[in-house]
């Protein structure tokens, strides 16, 4: 028996009354049996949105299965470059700063600089992601294996976003999360995110421009990391299935799991970027599926509407084709990630811990503000609430693994 099918840490979340037959982790019987009822019902659009592209083009449009063909995704450092990084790390010790005051100045690369911003490129403008190789982590201390992950991500991207409001019942803008089972120091009765336990991660997206994840330690067992491209994914279903198209670029009540004036807010799961200047039509994806089923400690309010039908098959479809279609980017100790967070979506297998193997991965939420893309209306508060205002002084990078407030009852 796979992994994902045994590994089961947090409770299945409660449904809200009138919820369609749909859990966090996909079943696919039920995604089938629900298309075929809904296409034999009948009276399904049969062709995109006005405005929306029949079919994508571009390098963002891969298939994971023959992508290694055309496309190598490892940055492997070489010996001058990890002699360059040791020299950075010393350079910022000596001026006594605080973390937060890591960026391309207090961290110089003044030879691999250039070559970090080609990869930066290669995210808003190529295949969308990229993995660095050949850090030891072992080498260095948890200070500066963090020292080292923000200051080569300050030459990628050089905003670092918001990942919580507060930090030790404090309010601080934390720029740092652990990705770490905490289902035994913490009990499972305030997780509310796959991302603190061994539970499989369906695909989703994270919040911001680029997410990246620095793998300080792997599972004993499984854990694979799974990314897909939203372009081939789009193309196939406008292909194949264009009402779900009009489903997914229509308003979905999106559940807020923070304290808000309002419990949830309304936005569609698919943005339509249009062209303008030199710029392409572009189409960006934003979504986790926890938001309209609920997950462990979190289900979702009963307060909120109810996810339709043809939202439910929509979430199916999504994760369904994205594994089709998915790239296992092979993650090792020392590796770190960096993925356009509008054009790829990316999930985990479930994992085990065991002994030192226990999975441990640092994460950051980027953006570069000379290379992004268009942030679509509707989500440009979310974007505001994670890029603006940061300020040194109240930044924090933790050193140790916690559950953010979106991920257990903070609300």
């Amino acid at each position: 028996m796979a992994i994902d099918e045994v590994l089961r840490v947090a409770p299945a979340a409660r449904p809200p009354p009138g919820q369609p037959d749909i859990e966090y982790p996909p079943n696919y019987e039920k995604w089938q049996a629900r298309a075929a009822k809904r296409l034999a019902a009948g009276g399904l659009q049969t062709k995109v949105p006005d405005g929306f592209p029949e079919q994508l083009e571009g390098k963002l449009v891969w298939d994971g299965k023959t992508l290694a063909e055309s496309y190598d995704w490892t940055y492997v450092l070489n010996e001058k470059q990890l002699a360059e990084i040791d020299r950075a790390v010393a350079h910022f010790q000596a001026l006594q700063l605080p973390l937060s005051h890591v960026n391309q100045e207090t961290f110089p690369l003044p030879n691999l600089h250039d070559p970090l911003r080609d990869l930066s490129r290669e995210l808003y403008s190529g295949h969308g992601f990229f993995v660095i190789r050949g850090l030891q982590v072992d080498k260095y201390t948890r200070e500066e294996n963090v020292i080292i992950y923000a200051g080569i991500s300050a030459h990628i991207a050089p905003q670092r976003g918001r990942q919580d409001h507060k930090y030790d019942g404090k309010p601080a803008d934390v720029v740092l999360a652990h990705i770490k089972d905490l289902s035994h120091s913490d009990p499972n009765n305030i997780i509310g995110s796959p991302a603190y336990t061994t539970d499989k991660q369906v695909f989703h997206t994270d919040s911001g421009d680029i997410v990246s994840l620095f793998a300080l330690e792997t599972a004993a067992s499984g854990g694979a990391s799974k990314l897909a491209s939203t372009w081939k994914v789009y193309n196939e279903i406008a292909r194949t299935r264009p009402d779900l198209i009009h489903t997914l670029s229509s308003p979905w009540d999106y559940e807020i799991f923070e304290k808000a004036d309002k419990q949830w807010t309304e936005r569609p799961l698919i943005h339509l970027l249009p062209a303008h200047d030199d710029v392409p039509q572009r189409i960006a994806l934003q979504y986790g599926r926890r938001y309209f089923v609920g997950f462990g400690a979190l289900p979702r309010s009963p307060h909120i509407p109810p996810i339709t039908e043809a939202q439910a098959e929509a979430l199916d479809t999504l994760h369904f084709t994205g594994e089709r279609f998915c790239v296992n980017t092979e993650f090792q100790k020392g590796d770190i990630q960096y993925v356009n967070n509008l054009a790829i979506f990316h999930a985990r297998d479930g994992f085990v811990d065991r002994g030192e193997k226990r999975r441990h991965l640092l994460r950051l939420w980027l953006r570069d503000p000379e290379l992004a893309w268009d942030t679509p209306e509707v989500l440009r508060s979310r974007w505001a609430q994670i890029y603006e205002g940061i300020k040194p002084e109240a930044e924090v990078l933790p050193l140790k693994p916690f559950v953010r407030s979106a991920g257990n009852k903070g609300r």
